[in-house]
């Protein structure tokens, strides 16, 4: 009798190459990663705005090349001091408009006129990077500017002397996220694209790249 037998009969060998089978089909069920989305507007400042400043400026290196840091979308209420509930529908409103949930902005002194106090909460804030920034400027300059009555372009005298450029909107309903007949309040916002330019012309050619239509 072999070391393999006992009493109550043979033991059967597991089968490797069933064990190995398995293993593969396993390895060839993983899951598939999630292809990454890129912005419209990102795809055309890589592929038009980028040779474009490098003609223009005659820069050596591509990383010289300005680009889009960051958008700023802020907003402040004044009757926001007497009643907290049309701040918290802006607040909700502004984060449909930018898909980021706004910080509130506190007021620095108290005024007694104003019936302001220090601390208060006035305002709402936020800061648009990346793939929510470019998606920002696209439903900006191609859904939301559009629907200004008399519209002729923005203006070409705002920008602050180091590359940064501030626009100012007086109805937030001309985005389409923004239902007319749900609005209590009617709000304006102020609007700071940041880049990485030098200069004020090094800034405009890249914001007019990227679509932002200039006043002619």
């Amino acid at each position: 009798m072999s070391a393999k037998e006992t009493k109550k009969g043979t033991k059967k060998e597991p089968k490797k190459e069933i064990q190995k089978e398995a293993k593969v089909e396993g390895e060839k069920r993983a899951p598939k990663k999630a292809m990454r989305h890129v912005s419209w507007v990102s795809k055309k400042y890589r592929e038009e705005c980028i040779p474009m400043l490098m003609e223009q400026f005659k820069y050596k290196n591509i990383m010289e090349c300005p680009k889009l840091d960051k958008i700023v979308v802020n907003t402040c209420i004044k009757e926001a001091t007497s009643d907290k509930k049309i701040l918290d529908k802006a607040a909700s409103d502004l984060a449909s408009i930018t898909g980021q949930k706004p910080l509130l902005t506190k007021a620095k002194k108290s005024i007694s006129n104003f019936k302001l106090r220090e601390g208060q909460p006035i305002g709402c804030c936020t800061t648009l990077r990346r793939l929510k920034m470019y998606e920002f400027f696209n439903r900006l300059v191609n859904l939301a500017l559009p629907r200004v009555r008399d519209f002729k372009g923005v203006s070409n005298k705002a920008f602050d002397g180091r590359g940064n450029y501030t626009l100012g909107l007086t109805e937030h309903i001309l985005f389409p996220e923004i239902h007319y007949d749900k609005v209590e309040k009617q709000m304006g916002m102020n609007i700071t694209f940041v880049t990485t330019a030098n200069t004020n012309e090094e800034a405009k050619v890249l914001l007019k790249g990227l679509g932002m239509p200039f006043r002619e």
